[in-house]
């Protein structure tokens, strides 16, 4: 699907964007990939970086604040994958201007900018925290979440295609606690919020395919949710540091003890799939046929979260991960 087309990835400088080079350059054989960010050091860190030595690549500096500079940037591009986002919980607690800035008018901007310059398809990245938020950064993108979603009304003849792609923690991502639990590992003390405390978790690898795969299959309008596994974060604790002391800080502002990626009140339209669930726009104003996803219909009540969820890591299957992470990083 890729082949021979120009994707631009927004905060293509992140984690997941230098992933989903990777993966298009590696597995596709496309005109063009474009590299939307705002940080020039790190634009330069990248190019730099012979895994991106490839005359596909374009580095476009620009913020998804900036409306006219994302129209120039998306003129003809077929795909977008929208990556950008402020995500620190804590920071947006005290900086919610900001967090609203990027993450909501961004959102507005890349909606409009695709529609006006003709890009087929978008593709958001979304986050468990958007579901029933109780911080800044979850309600955020819950809010950019309706945006997408919404723009599929907007594009009229244009026909863009807007769809969001939602999943929990990515395991080793900037600011993730993997990295932090292994630095705290060598001062001999290890700070967690709290031992019962559960997240779902997934792989940098597994989150770039499954956006893929997702702005492959995308009518427009869905929210695509991978069935992941989860953990507690004292097993994680445990399996990156066995015997280290721990010292239980307390929730920090705005963070959930447990988090969910269904909402019970959208079981109604999620059809549930072998590896995934497909939630259904509720109020589609465009052309929208669900029966596409074969599966079957969440039963009333369902909810996804990451506490009940039957799929659990223990210890040893948390050492396997940690282990998978550190050669990542080496590699």
């Amino acid at each position: 699907m890729l082949n021979g087309k120009t994707i631009m990835i927004t905060g293509g400088t992140g984690s997941f964007g230098k992933q989903c080079c990777r993966e298009i350059l590696t597995k596709f054989k496309p005109e063009k990939v474009i590299v939307f960010s705002r940080d020039e050091l790190k634009q330069s860190e990248m190019a730099s970086n012979p895994a991106f030595a490839s005359g596909k690549i374009r580095f476009f500096l620009g913020d998804v604040r900036d409306e006219p500079r994302l129209k120039r940037a998306m003129a003809g591009v077929d795909y977008v994958i929208h990556a950008a986002a402020l995500k620190q919980v804590p920071a947006a607690e005290y900086n919610p201007h900001e967090f609203i800035k990027t993450n909501i008018n961004g959102a507005m901007n890349v909606v409009d900018a695709a529609i006006s310059t003709g890009v087929q398809r978008v593709i958001a990245l979304s986050t468990d925290k958007a579901v029933n938020p109780v911080n800044l950064y979850g309600a955020t993108k819950l809010c950019s979440d309706k945006i997408f979603i919404a723009g599929n009304s907007y594009s009229g003849r244009i026909n863009t295609r807007f769809s969001v792609v939602r999943y929990g923690n990515v395991i080793g991502s900037r600011g993730s606690v993997i990295p932090i639990f292994l630095k705290q590992k060598d001062k001999g003390l290890i700070t967690v919020t709290k031992k019962e405390m559960t997240r779902f978790v997934i792989s940098i690898q597994e989150g770039v395919s499954f956006a893929l795969q997702s702005l492959e299959d995308m009518i427009g309008g869905e929210i695509f949710i991978p069935k992941l596994p989860s953990c507690t974060i004292g097993d994680l604790a445990e399996a990156i540091a066995p015997g280290c002391p721990i010292k239980i800080i307390g929730l920090r502002p705005g963070e959930k003890l447990h988090e969910s990626l269904i909402p019970a009140d959208e079981a109604h339209h999620t059809t549930e799939q072998e590896n995934r669930f497909v939630i259904h726009p509720s109020n589609p104003y465009w052309q929208y046929d669900s029966d596409r996803y074969k599966g079957k219909i969440c039963p009333e009540g369902f909810g996804y979260d990451s506490f009940t969820n039957s799929d659990k890591l223990c210890i040893e299957d948390l050492c396997t991960l940690v282990e998978k992470f550190k050669k990542s990083v080496v590699d």
